[in-house]
């Protein structure tokens, strides 16, 4: 595909979004894009369906949509591309509202507290909103909500895993291939770029990274910048007061408004643009079943922003790609095997979970050591120990974009881990059960203590302990990073060709089990890109 044409077709995918939001449409489609039909029995089917919108969804539908494959996505969330009352798509960190979170009365941000005082979340009404906590005993999990999931509420650091990780966790995956061309092809489609060295050294808004670079140094430890799909010169921009404020506005969790180059400005218009793809939001898969003629029925239910039912739909398929997401796509396949659905799949199905070995902890600095008062809410620096053979770690330097100066440093230590959960059936709720107990999380919490202890020890600094809740230095109890429950290679064949059914497939973080080394966005989309490729060549009929 050349850049030309991909450059026009993301043109008209957003346009077709555009028009979408502004009408209040919750089928989003380019001119007479005809992905689903709707056959005399009333039931809608589509040669192709995608369960989500993130990134191995979002992959996925643009490599149908360039093969000519009509197909259909369906996405849980809403379009997130029409101005509030205040002007604004997304709402800011400091003044959540109702957008900030998928139908909860009050926020649930990862940090609790601020000197033990609850000044941090806020009372909303319940919508539906960009960002979901996902409750389990002992571990919860955030995931977006939207067209664009995952990436439409991270902070944007793409990192390519080191080989040597990415072959010990995938032994199964050609790894010069993978870092030839998969990788590359990611980086390009999501529009990865890195900050300027000269630029970030005099930028207030790095002044809280470079305090963290510096701690690190006096105990030993270096530090390497993170590319990012941010828009870097959007944000000089912005710090230069030439643009509107985001990365620069306390704007993260709950979504970005400008700078940002989320799947719904990247992957998604340029399948929209191929004229072969149709989404429908508010659509929640509830059930898959296999049909008597080959393929494949869904059962879904539509909703209004406030949760009201508008409707229960089937839609018939005869290629069924899941890319709702660790937490949604093992919970889709456990219920149909549990319920009878799809009796034959296989016993690995809701194994081999991880948290990216996920840590988040915080430094108080010495008073002489200001963080700055606006922090870009796209971290571009992280502690790299990734090459320890003993305790690898790798630590973004997080912004805490609280207005006023707060003197900490904030990190999301990801640690090597071997802790694995599994998710079971619970047939009186009907949902899947994280089974994973809080001494799972113990390993990761020490590698990310030795390697913080070390950095107050050599600067005389000190955790902060009024940050996450129940006086502790270490927040375990939550992830960013889901992966696994439908390993590559056990639960799938080695390209997330689902065991026992032919046409279905993984394409989401479902299928790397439970730990890649970095934020791993970047490896579901290359991981997503090498398995689409061989699918549409051997697989789908055109």
């Amino acid at each position: 595909m050349s850049r030309l044409s991909l450059s026009r077709r993301r043109f008209l995918g957003l346009a077709a979004m555009r028009t979408a939001a502004t009408f209040g449409l919750t089928t989003i489609a380019c001119g007479s894009a005809r992905a689903a039909d709707r056959p005399a029995d009333g039931a809608t089917f589509s040669p192709a369906v995608v369960v989500g919108t993130g990134y191995g969804a979002a992959v996925t539908a643009l490599r149908l949509g360039a093969a000519g494959v009509p197909t259909l996505m369906l996405e849980m969330g809403q379009l997130w591309d029409k101005p509030g009352p205040d002007g604004n798509v997304f709402c800011t960190m400091l003044s959540p509202d109702q957008r900030s979170m998928w139908f909860r009365t009050r926020t649930e941000a990862p940090l609790a507290t601020f000197l033990w005082l609850d000044v941090i979340n806020r009372d909303i009404t319940p919508y539906a909103g960009v960002l979901d906590r996902v409750h389990f005993p002992n571990m919860d999990v955030y995931v977006g909500r939207g067209v664009g999931g995952g990436s439409l509420v991270n902070g944007g650091m793409a990192v390519t895993p080191l080989r040597s990780s990415f072959a010990d966790i995938l032994p199964g995956v050609d790894a010069d291939e993978m870092y030839r061309v998969y990788f590359p092809r990611a980086n390009a489609g999501l529009g990865v770029n890195d900050v300027d060295p000269a630029w970030f050294e005099t930028a207030d808004c790095y002044r809280y990274a470079r305090v963290a670079r510096e701690s690190a140094r006096v105990a030993g430890y270096g530090t390497a910048f993170v590319p990012n799909v941010y828009d870097f010169g959007y944000m000089a921009r912005e710090d230069a007061g030439l643009v509107p404020k985001s990365a620069l506005n306390s704007e993260v969790i709950y979504g970005n408004n400008h700078g940002k180059r989320s799947l719904d400005r990247s992957y998604l218009p340029a399948a929209l643009g191929t004229g072969h793809i149709t989404i429908q939001t508010l659509t929640e898969v509830r059930s898959i079943e296999r049909q008597s003629g080959g393929g494949y029925l869904l059962r879904a239910r539509q909703i209004d922003p406030y949760g009201s039912v508008v409707a229960d739909r089937e839609i018939g398929c005869r290629y069924l790609f899941l890319g709702a997401g660790s937490l949604g796509t093992t919970e889709l396949l456990l219920r149909a095997r549990e319920t009878g659905a799809l009796p034959d799949l296989s016993p690995e199905i809701g194994q081999r979970w991880g948290n990216n070995g996920n840590i988040m902890t915080a430094r108080a600095n010495h008073v002489w050591q200001p963080t700055g008062t606006v922090q870009s809410g796209m971290p571009a620096l992280g502690i790299d120990h990734r090459a320890d053979p003993a305790n690898p770690v790798f630590a973004e330097i997080a912004p805490l974009p609280a207005g006023f100066e707060t003197w900490v440093n904030l990190y999301l230590a990801i640690t090597r881990t071997v802790e694995r959960g599994n998710f079971a059936y619970n047939p009186a709720t009907g949902r899947a059960e994280l089974r994973w107990g809080p001494e799972q999380s113990q390993p990761s919490v020490a590698s990310a203590k030795a390697l913080f202890d070390r950095i107050n020890a050599a600067n005389g600094t000190v955790y902060r302990y009024d940050l996450f809740g129940h006086n502790k230095a270490f927040a375990d109890d939550f992830c960013y990073h889901p992966l696994g429950g439908v390993v590559l290679g056990r639960a799938t064949d080695g390209y997330g060709r689902v065991r026992g059914y032919p046409n279905l497939y993984v394409t989401d973080g479902s299928l790397i089990p439970g730990w890649v080394g970095v934020n791993p966005f970047v490896t579901i989309t290359a991981l997503a890109e090498r398995n689409i490729e061989r699918v549409i060549a051997e697989d789908v009929l055109r």
